[in-house]
């Protein structure tokens, strides 16, 4: 039902969770009202601010019965920040809607009565990230607010090494010293795009600077600033993203002082890491997520094993050392040849590495007549394209291992599979990504 004139404040019981944590409740007419910062169990004083035709969004005005789960968030930027949705509740809390969450999927839109058997959570849920995005707008370094493009200074985050927030500071004061203007997202100008840093397990870090342009003046004063603020600062790249768009990295990449990779340790593998290639952001619990995918993947040396978006290699060199034979496919060209040296860099010789899209690599493959007995796949957040499910399945493996960021797209592919013949026999939830409302899950599909 519509409401055409505002609505009072209400006092709502909260009786579970929206799919990025956020609490919902029913208003008197049964309409779902999602609240930001509301937990299951509380009784809240309400406002509603939008009412669709569906559904209505609102804001706790006041916590009248608070959840025993509830805390007290312990960073400054949390109320307004997008980067965190969970700082107000403990982890055993966040867990449970997290499994229920990838639940709730694999049921209403997997049409799956598979039950989540374990959640995972991450013994360490601070500064985990080994990777870090900062958009630059204005004369801010920071991260979105909520739901808006508006960016905040974000002197330290949590979820980072403080190694990020020295690189930060420091690109900060080399911004105001030299006034090199932002990027302006609405107009196309201004040159200040991104800071991007990787780091690894060592503790060293590898520096990108996006920017709207081919160079950017005072490049060597940039380079002396990054280098005293970071020494165990490995290489400083500069991206170039002349397009029009709120997209991170750029087309081309030029090395202003040291390397442009890192060396990381990850399953006791060793593996480069340029710019552009995936990386799991959370590598202790990336190691539970490919040791989860390799038990369900059930190898006895025997197999030939197909992973599809292989990115730099990770998951097939970890089949590789289990299989007769591991072939990864990548849509990035740097990631492939990554990969490649990856593979030669670990003596596994038993890899082959091919550059394209998924559906047709699994195409040309199955036309070759070649048989995996198992596929793994580790897609985008968008899930899979209904032509590489059908390439899939045409190639008839015995066990498809489906590892996922998003439930609501592994579910719809899980039904996919499903019309064709592939029933899901085992999900698992891994936290790779802890006071946020991502998760990671890893499902079995037999034939």
């Amino acid at each position: 039902m519509a409401h055409s004139k505002p609505i009072p404040p209400l006092s709502l019981t909260i009786q579970g969770y929206g799919t990025n944590g956020e609490g919902v409740a029913r208003l008197p007419d049964g309409m779902a009202v999602f609240l930001p910062g509301a937990m299951k169990g509380e009784t809240c004083l309400v406002q509603v601010d939008k009412v669709g035709r569906q559904a209505a969004w609102g804001h706790v005005l006041q916590v009248e019965t608070p959840s025993p789960f509830r805390i007290e968030s312990d960073c400054p930027y949390y109320v307004n920040c997008g980067g965190c949705a969970l700082r107000h509740m403990t982890y055993d809390e966040e867990l449970a809607f997290k499994g229920q969450k990838v639940q709730d999927c694999l049921t209403r839109i997997g049409g799956c009565s598979l039950p989540v058997s374990a959640i995972y959570g991450a013994k360490n849920t601070e500064r985990y990230r080994n990777k870090v995005q900062f958009p630059i707008s204005g004369s801010s370094i920071g991260f979105y607010d909520r739901g808006t493009h508006r960016v905040t200074d974000v002197a330290d985050c949590l979820l980072q090494p403080e190694s990020c927030s020295r690189l930060r500071q420091a690109l900060f004061c080399f911004m105001s010293t030299y006034h090199i203007p932002a990027y302006d997202e609405k107009t196309g100008t201004g040159l200040l795009r991104h800071l991007y840093v990787r780091t690894n397990r060592a503790g060293e870090s590898l520096c990108c600077v996006l920017v709207n342009g081919k160079s950017l003046p005072w490049e060597e004063s940039l380079v002396t600033a990054l280098r005293q603020a970071e020494p165990n600062l490995k290489g400083i790249v500069l991206g170039v993203n002349e397009k029009k768009n709120n997209v991170i990295l750029g087309d081309s990449y030029r090395t202003l002082w040291g390397q442009d990779y890192l060396m990381d340790q990850m399953c006791g593998l060793t593996f480069r890491l340029s710019v552009p290639s995936f990386y799991q952001v959370n590598t202790p619990q990336a190691e539970v997520l490919y040791d989860l995918a390799l038990e369900l993947a059930g190898l006895t040396g025997e197999e030939t094993a197909l992973d599809l978006y292989c990115g730099i290699g990770t998951i097939t060199l970890c089949l590789a050392r289990r299989a007769k034979r591991a072939i990864g496919a990548e849509i990035v060209p740097q990631a492939i040849a990554d990969a490649k040296e990856n593979a030669a860099r670990n003596g596994l010789h038993n890899t082959e590495f091919f550059c394209g899209d998924a559906a047709d690599i699994a195409a040309k493959l199955a036309a070759d007549g070649i048989r995996p007995d198992v596929i793994t796949v580790d897609p985008p957040r968008k899930g899979l394209a209904e032509g590489v499910v059908d390439s899939i399945c045409s190639m008839i493996p015995a066990r498809v291992v489906y590892i996922s960021c998003d439930p609501a797209t592994l579910a719809r592919d899980i039904k996919r599979f499903a019309e064709r013949g592939y029933t899901a026999q085992k999900a698992v939830a891994v936290d790779l990504f802890p006071r946020t409302a991502h998760i990671e899950s890893v499902v079995l599909l037999t034939r």
